[in-house]
């Protein structure tokens, strides 16, 4: 099935999606609320969302569609070769950042979206507990 929009259209439609969610910024603005100081999408390898460079900790909040959620992920019925490739390609890419930190002794945490809206507190205090536990390590 073609595109309902034209290029010029798609491409407007593309661009005004906003690169940090607003569950991104509650999860940022509680971390740092409890005191935690950190960077928010640094130009680190894959762009973490959240990056402490001095402790070695990259923490990345999933989207569970295009991260592919084992839970809640479903594949789009219109344009679906493009879909799988796009998507497939996206997990891929997940895989290699995370290989990329761990062979540099960084610490990776990936929180789904579906965590953060099931128990918002819970994934806070999980985020938390990952940061505390990675810069035991540093001091």
């Amino acid at each position: 099935m073609s595109d309902v929009m034209n290029k010029e259209q798609r491409s407007n439609n593309m661009k005004a999606i906003k690169s940090v969610s607003k569950l991104e910024q509650r999860v940022t603005k509680a971390l740092w609320n409890k005191g935690f100081r950190f960077r928010k999408n640094s130009k680190l390898f894959g762009r973490p969302d959240i990056s402490i460079s001095k402790y070695k900790i990259v923490i990345f909040i999933d989207s569970c569609f295009w991260h592919v959620c084992p839970q809640h992920s479903n594949m789009p019925k219109n344009n679906e070769e493009f879909w799988r490739k796009k998507l497939t390609r996206n997990m891929a890419r997940d895989e290699e950042v995370n290989e990329y930190y761990l062979k540099r002794d960084w610490n990776v945490l990936r929180i789904w979206e579906h965590e953060i809206k099931k128990d918002f507190e819970g994934t806070i205090d999980k985020i938390e507990q990952f940061i505390i536990n990675s810069k035991k390590h540093y001091t």
